[in-house]
C-alpha cells in the first residue's frame, strides 16, 4: 500500500493533468454549440426541434463523468498502469451543412472508390474527408475529447485493466498485442506507457490516420503501425496473446462486426484476450438510452442504430470468444472475451 504522501502527491498530479482538460474541452464545446447556433441564424433556419425523449442532464453527465475519473486514478494508484502523460472549429459550417441537407457522400469519388471498402468512404460526423485526408487526422483527437467532454482518454485506458490480469507477471518481450482500428495511436501510447516493452502493432484504413500515428507514437520502441483492413489482418493464426479495438465497431455494418471479430479469434492464441471499448448500447444504463438513441441525429453515423441492438456475446461465441464481462465507463463500456 502506497505511504499517505506518496498517494496524496498521485492525487494532486492527476488532478492537475485532468482538470484542465475537461475544462478545455468542456469549453471547445460550449463554444462549437454558439457557433453552430450563430451559423443556423445567419442562415435564417429555425431553432432545431426538441427531442421527445428523456435525456440526463448534464450535471449527471459530469457525475457520471466522474466516476470514470475516479476509477481511472484508482488503476493508477494500484499500478495497473503509470500516471498517464496526456500530451476545428475550421470545420464546422461545412459539417453544419452536410447535417442540414444529409450529405456524407463526398468520400466516394473516382479516385476514393475501390481503393476502400464502400462503407468506409463516407464522411463520419459529417466531417470534411471522412478518415481519409490530413486534416481530418489532426482534427480526430479534439473533436472526440470535445465530445467527451475531456473524458476520451480516461475511458481508453478502461482497456488496460483487463489486459493487466492477463499479462500481469510475464515477460513483456515475449507477449504480443494487436490494436485494430488504431486511429491517431491515443491507445496504443497509453498503452506502451504501461507496458514500454511489448511488442505492439496497430492497424488502421487510413493511411492519415497511420502517418498521425506513427507521429505520436515515435518516442516509443517495440511498434509498428500499418495500413491494413480489420476484415483480413495481416498476422499469423493463433499469433497475439491480445487484440484490442477502441471506438471502431460502432462504425462497421452488422456483417462486417462478424467478419472483423472471426478475424480477431482466428490471430489470438488460446486463452488470448480480446478488449473492445465502444458506445453504450440499450439496457445497458437506460437513463442514457434517449441519449443514445438521438445520436446519430447529430452525426453521420449509419452503423449506430445496429450496434445499439448487437448482442456481441451471441456473436464472439460463434467465433470461439468466450464473452467474460461488460463493464460501464460513462458513455462507453468495455467488453472483455478470451479464446477458447
Amino acid at each position: 500500500m502506497a505511504d499517505p504522501v506518496s498517494q496524496f502527491a498521485t492525487r494532486i498530479a492527476y488532478g492537475a493533468r485532468q482538470l484542465p482538460r475537461v475544462a478545455w474541452y468542456i469549453g471547445h464545446g460550449m463554444v462549437m454549440r454558439r457557433l453552430s447556433q450563430a451559423v443556423r441564424e445567419r442562415a435564417g433556419q429555425k431553432p432545431r426541434p426538441q427531442a421527445r425523449v428523456n435525456v440526463p442532464d448534464r450535471r449527471r453527465l459530469y457525475a457520471d463523468m466522474a466516476v470514470l475519473f475516479q476509477r481511472d486514478l484508482a488503476n493508477v494508484e494500484a499500478g495497473i498502469y503509470p500516471l498517464p502523460a496526456d500530451h476545428f472549429f475550421a470545420d464546422l459550417p461545412d459539417v453544419h451543412r452536410r447535417r442540414e441537407k444529409a450529405e456524407y457522400r463526398q468520400v466516394l469519388t473516382e479516385d476514393t472508390r475501390g481503393k476502400r471498402p464502400d462503407y468506409y468512404l463516407r464522411n463520419f460526423h459529417f466531417q470534411s474527408g471522412g478518415w481519409l485526408t490530413q486534416d481530418s487526422a489532426r482534427r480526430y483527437d479534439t473533436q472526440v475529447e470535445v465530445l467527451f467532454n475531456g473524458s476520451a482518454n480516461a475511458t481508453r485506458r478502461q482497456a488496460l485493466l483487463p489486459l493487466h490480469e492477463v499479462f500481469a507477471g510475464r515477460d513483456q518481450r515475449r507477449l504480443r498485442l494487436l490494436d485494430v482500428g488504431c486511429g491517431t495511436g491515443r491507445f496504443l501510447d497509453a498503452f506502451k506507457q504501461a507496458w514500454p516493452r511489448l511488442p505492439a502493432l496497430g492497424v488502421d484504413l487510413s493511411e492519415a490516420y497511420v502517418a498521425e500515428a506513427k507521429r505520436h507514437l515515435r518516442r516509443w520502441c517495440w511498434i509498428n503501425v500499418m495500413v491494413a483492413n480489420g476484415e483480413a489482418l495481416p498476422v499469423k493464426d493463433e499469433s497475439q496473446d491480445a487484440v484490442t479495438s477502441i471506438f471502431m465497431f460502432h462504425e462497421l455494418p452488422p456483417k462486417v462486426r462478424r467478419v472483423v471479430l472471426r478475424e480477431f479469434a482466428r490471430v489470438l492464441k488460446p486463452g488470448g484476450r480480446l478488449v473492445v471499448v465502444d458506445s453504450l448500447q440499450i439496457g445497458d444504463e437506460p437513463d442514457y438510452d434517449g441519449m443514445l438513441e438521438l445520436f446519430p441525429q447529430s452525426y453521420h453515423e449509419p452503423y449506430y442504430r445496429s450496434y445499439l441492438k448487437e448482442d456481441f456475446g451471441r456473436i464472439a461465441a460463434d467465433c470461439g470468444l468466450a464473452h467474460i464481462r461488460d463493464v460501464n465507463a460513462f458513455v462507453s463500456k468495455v467488453m472483455v472475451f478470451d479464446k477458447r
